[in-house]
């Protein structure tokens, strides 16, 4: 698939996934110049509810086919952060007397990629069998977390598996500015460029 493959039609996205995940040579790390095995699945906002549709058929396709699949959602994975820490009920009651920033405050503390998401993220990866690791629910944890921090911090912890990031934005490269993921294509998320465009890979 070219460059623009992420431009292309949905189903022929879903056969460019399936065709790269279930190969060999992603499965096995294969040439990536001693990188993280690190991937994003860029799309645009609008098209959230049929990628989630896609991720799905996706999970369900490799599991078919002997792979298994690790599916964390960082907003399902926040409260439940939130509600084991008996904090959940607390942000609730404050959202309407707190400012954005105020909330935004707290939960980056709470929230922490480094003391506190990676190492709920390393506890399920522990406790489970699988042979590659899909992050979703990016969009909806914006900006409490930024998808940058989760991928830094998860370089030591997620080097055994590829792990793949459905990006709700554009993960874009040039010569000048180097890397950058642009959540729903408009907020730049600051510079990443240790993960590799699942669409520019072959199968």
């Amino acid at each position: 698939m070219n460059r623009d493959g992420e431009n292309r039609p949905m189903q022929q996205r879903f056969q460019h996934l399936f065709a790269v995940i279930s190969g060999e040579r992603f499965l096995k790390k294969q040439s990536l110049g001693n990188e993280v095995p690190f991937f994003i699945c860029p799309f645009k906002p609008s098209e959230a509810v049929d990628m989630a549709r896609i991720e799905r058929q996706l999970v369900n396709r490799l599991e078919q086919a002997g792979i298994g699949v690790l599916e964390i959602n960082l907003y399902d994975l926040s409260v439940e952060l939130l509600i084991n820490r008996d904090i959940w009920e607390q942000i609730l009651d404050m959202e309407s007397t707190v400012s954005k920033d105020e909330l935004k405050e707290l939960l980056q503390g709470v929230l922490d990629p480094e003391t506190h998401l990676v190492p709920a993220i390393a506890s399920k990866m522990a406790n489970a069998e699988f042979d590659v690791l899909f992050l979703t629910g990016v969009g909806e944890v914006f900006p409490y977390i930024r998808s940058h921090n989760v991928l830094n911090n998860l370089q030591s912890t997620a080097k055994e598996k590829p792990t793949l990031m459905f990006f709700p934005g554009a993960y874009t490269y040039s010569t000048e500015t180097g890397a950058s993921l642009d959540l729903f294509g408009k907020l730049r998320d600051d510079k990443y460029y240790r993960a590799f465009n699942i669409f520019h890979c072959e199968a």
